[in-house]
């Protein structure tokens, strides 16, 4: 994660528990609905993304990146097809050790990537359908080892896809020393003609939608393979999906698309017949040579996708996934106000809470049984070892956020936050070393009315 820079907590009688870091209210924030009461949060339409210094605000047609006080401030205005009513549904940062761009999700199921000036850095049709949700993490490289990889994970109502954060880096690393070279052309970088110039990005998508259609889903981490199965260096993913039929569901993804052996069979079997097929049909028809138009990029094949385990109980609803760091645990709210706790290893749920209609969720990290005077100490350098994981619920209709120990610890702190508020999260910092100093999961608040924004500080003292 980022670290963003705090502002002195302001010192009163009572104990707070936030810190107040600024506020990004401006007149630009009236291009993306604000100047009305509860804009922030009524909006559905409404995406926010918070990145190191700046949130980017999406509403409709238009991004908004804004600091904080008297941070810098950009437009973006992404060009979407007014044939098919495009608009942007999914919003999240790209953020590299020196390169930082927003990544738009669309209506019509294209991925796209703006520099911070508003140039189209990349553009490509994942899958024909909305984009829900774009995610970004690191997992592992394999079970044995410790190491991570980055991926950046692309969902609609029924299918995922998933990218390789190597392979983003490297695009947004040649097209700035493009951007920068002596005699690059602007205005031919930009004469887009279906998206051709762009380098297509190698990506694997799977069918997730056996239980009906989602309303979000995520890769967990890296998974055992099936028995019986094929043995390779190819690696299996978990996925978790939820959903109005399913309130919980889970995948085995397999990277290769003829996995099993019945898949290896057919893989070899039915390409020659149809092969052998086609050549005779020719032989007897001698159909005439057709000249054939540049056709579009068709949508990439499916992976294969087994499914694990599914959990149906109607009428209740998933609604929303937040997913741990690590990917072993995931808080899914659903429609009759309980919000579960998911063991994405075990796939079982190990908690359970009542009563939070309209919940939001984030994982944060709390400094709890530490010894305060070591903790403060400018000497000290914290480490992940001091602090503990927890769960945020923001809980809108309560006008509170809670902060629970995880697994099955104590509530550890109330915070009241005002009608009209935002939990955010900055965006995971895609290869950064392991080498770097240790930045804990923050939670931060945004007042949609006043523009204030706030951090919920670690410790409890």
């Amino acid at each position: 994660m980022e670290s963003i820079p705090r502002a002195k907590t302001t010192s009163f009688a009572k104990r707070t528990h936030t810190t107040e870091l600024g506020c990004i209210a401006c007149e630009e924030l009236s291009d993306v609905g604000a100047g009305k009461e509860g804009w922030l949060v009524e909006n559905p339409n409404l995406h926010c993304a918070l990145g190191g210094h700046s949130i980017a605000i999406a509403n409709g047609s238009v991004i908004l990146i804004t600091g904080w006080d008297d941070g810098p401030r950009f437009r973006i205005r992404p060009e979407l097809s007014p044939i098919q009513s495009e608009f942007i549904t999914a919003l999240e940062w790209l953020v590299y050790d020196e390169i930082r761009v927003i990544a738009v999700g669309t209506s019509s199921g294209y991925l796209l990537v703006y520099s911070l000036d508003g140039h189209l850095v990349h553009r490509q049709m994942v899958y024909p359908g909305k984009i829900l949700k774009l995610r970004v993490r690191g997992t592992k490289k394999d079970l044995t080892h410790d190491s991570y990889s980055n991926e950046v994970s692309v969902v609609f109502s029924g299918v995922i896809a998933r990218f390789d954060g190597s392979d983003i880096q490297n695009l947004l690393q040649e097209w700035f020393q493009n951007s920068h070279a002596p005699f690059w052309d602007e205005k031919e970088m930009n004469s887009e003609d279906s998206g051709s110039f762009f380098r297509r990005l190698h990506y694997q998508m799977w069918n997730i939608g056996k239980y009906g259609l989602c309303a979000d889903a995520a890769i967990t981490d890296i998974m055992p393979p099936p028995l019986m199965e094929v043995q390779s260096s190819q690696r299996y993913y978990c996925a978790v999906t939820i959903g109005e039929n399913a309130v919980i569901s889970a995948f085995r993804l397999s990277e290769d698309k003829n996995r099993s052996l019945v898949g290896a069979i057919l893989s070899k079997v039915v390409p020659a017949t149809f092969s052998t097929i086609a050549s005779f049909s020719k032989m007897i028809w001698r159909s005439e040579p057709t000249f054939t138009k540049r056709s579009e990029v068709k949508p990439q094949s499916f992976a294969k996708a087994s499914p694990l385990t599914c959990l149906m109980d109607h009428p209740r609803k998933g609604e929303k996934l937040t997913l741990s760091p690590s990917g072993t645990l995931a808080a899914i709210t659903d429609s009759l106000g309980r919000i579960l706790l998911l063991d994405t290893q075990a796939l079982v749920v190990v908690r359970l809470w009542k009563g939070y209609r309209d919940a939001n969720c984030l994982f944060t990290e709390m400094l709890v049984n530490k010894d305060s005077a070591r903790a403060s100490s400018s000497n000290y350098e914290l480490t992940k070892g001091d602090y503990c994981l927890c769960l945020a619920i923001h809980a809108p209709r309560k006008g509170i956020i809670e902060v629970w120990e995880m697994r099955t610890g104590p509530r550890l702190v109330t915070v009241q936050c005002a009608k009209g508020s935002k939990i955010l999260q900055p965006a995971y910092r895609l290869g950064s070393s392991l080498n770097s100093p240790y930045v804990p999961l923050d939670v931060f608040l945004l007042h949609g009315d006043s523009g204030l924004l706030s951090v919920i500080n670690h410790s409890l003292v």
